[in-house]
């Protein structure tokens, strides 16, 4: 394949001046092995160009993609999207396009993960399953490689280059299941061994699980708890359309958050796995969303940026003129206590391994109903004591984050799996004063 830049350039000429044009081309391969009940059961890859152009004729604005990249197939996706904006209305917030700019000269590629195949998957995923003798695992290995241009009309033209490899799974025995997962920038990076392990004594320990009454405990929550929690707020509140519209609970400059919160969003940093530059083909690099507990900034993109008299934080992402800008590369601040520390000062309390299907009920308080799963354990006297059954709870994050409820940051900062994925936030385990449980998984 004609590497995208490339193609990306040859698209905007095709256009000429007929249309303001942007172009966005990705390409790589994303492969994944599955297991269930201890085996590999499939081995997938997907090596297909994605190709988008947006074009503005006049203020009428139309996007259309492709994922052939012959000129045939180019010069065809070109005149459909200019006789799709031909039949659209003006688009009064249409901001125009990225003007030439430099982004940051970040690489954050692993050559092994670009090259990985099933046997390099597998081998992670053997140490996971041997990790938990005599139970059943399930869950996959993947790894990502992936080349992304973005070249418009007003002669802006960047690329950049990714690689994400993670191992996700449970172990389970006939009453319980315990969860690991671990994401980073290399198959390098990936200890299934230590993933499994964890799995597996998270479903040990949750056997025998008894039902406790609902009510407020003092938590423990993992990475992956704190990662759900971060994504609801940046997807609801640090979002500048959300802002705009009056929904966000964002208050800027004032004290919303704990004093030992710290947020920021950065796809130039160590250890992240973003690219520089975002949808608009504008350059990224640190926005600090909290500093000391206060609330500092939200991002945007190049169309809230407009409506809010600012620039770009570089934070467009697909949808979203439909749903506002989202920081996607998060990073929370850690601490220097480990999760056992943490647990060990808790006299009575709970320590969740994951939230699930969580649900905003108001997004200006930013309460939020969802289940726990795959490890919810009672805490005593500063110890785990057993498991207890999978509870709902309705909790305000913000409340849940807010002054002197934070009563811990872990050591342990790395990718969660949040309720929206993996790769887009880091943080650490967190020890909070208080969490609103509302009753049993059923109820």
């Amino acid at each position: 394949m004609t590497q995208p830049l490339e193609i990306a350039t040859r698209l905007v000429e095709m256009v000429g001046d007929r249309a303001e044009a942007e172009a966005q081309v990705g390409s790589g391969v994303e492969a994944l092995t599955r297991f269930a009940n201890s085996f590999i059961h499939q081995n997938v890859a997907e090596d297909t160009p994605a190709v988008g152009l947006k074009l503005a004729v006049d203020g009428k604005v139309a996007s259309g993609t492709t994922n052939r990249t012959d000129d045939e197939s180019l010069s065809r996706l070109v005149e459909e999207t200019l006789e799709a904006a031909s039949l659209q209305p003006v688009d009064p917030e249409w901001p125009g396009l990225t003007p030439p700019s430099d982004v940051p000269d970040v690489d954050h590629w692993d050559q092994a993960t670009a090259d990985a195949d099933p046997d390099a998957r597998a081998a992670v995923v053997e140490q996971f399953v041997a990790a938990g003798p005599g139970m059943r695992a399930a869950g996959y290995c993947d790894t990502a490689a992936m080349r992304v241009a973005f070249a418009n009309s007003a002669g802006h033209a960047v690329e950049g280059r990714t690689t994400r490899a993670t191992v996700d799974g449970i172990h389970q025995t006939d009453e319980s299941a315990g969860s690991a997962h671990q994401t980073g920038g290399s198959i390098g990076m990936l200890d299934g061994a230590a993933a499994g392990s964890l799995a597996a004594e998270r479903a040990k320990m949750g056997m025998n699980a008894y039902d406790i009454k609902p009510g407020d405990y003092e938590v423990v929550l993992s990475p992956e708890c704190a990662a759900t929690i971060l994504t609801f707020l940046a997807f609801y509140g640090f979002n500048g359309k959300a802002v705009i519209e009056g929904q966000s609970f964002v208050d800027l400059g004032k004290q919303q958050f704990d004093e030992t919160v710290e947020v920021w969003d950065d796809a130039t940093g160590d250890g992240s796995i973003g690219l520089p530059f975002d949808l608009e083909g504008t350059p990224k690099g640190r926005v600090d969303l909290i500093a000391g507990g206060v609330s500092k900034s939200v991002v945007h993109d190049r169309r809230t940026a407009k409506a809010a008299g600012v620039e770009s934080t570089g934070h467009s992402i697909p949808g979203s003129a439909t749903y506002g800008a989202f920081p996607s590369d998060m990073v929370m601040g850690d601490g220097d206590e480990s999760p056992d520390d943490m647990i060990a000062a808790v006299d009575r309390g709970l320590y969740v391994a994951t939230f699930n299907y969580c649900r905003i009920l108001d997004p200006k308080s930013q309460v939020v109903t969802g289940l726990t799963r795959n490890g919810t354990f009672m805490i005593e006297n500063g110890k785990i004591t057993g498991a207890v059954t999978n509870m709902r709870f309705t909790q305000s994050f913000v409340e849940a984050l807010g002054p002197g409820r934070v009563l811990g940051l872990g050591n342990d900062r790395r990718f969660g799996d949040g309720e929206f994925g993996a790769g887009l936030v880091r943080a650490p385990s967190l020890r909070l004063a208080s969490w609103h449980f509302t009753g049993g998984a059923e109820g």
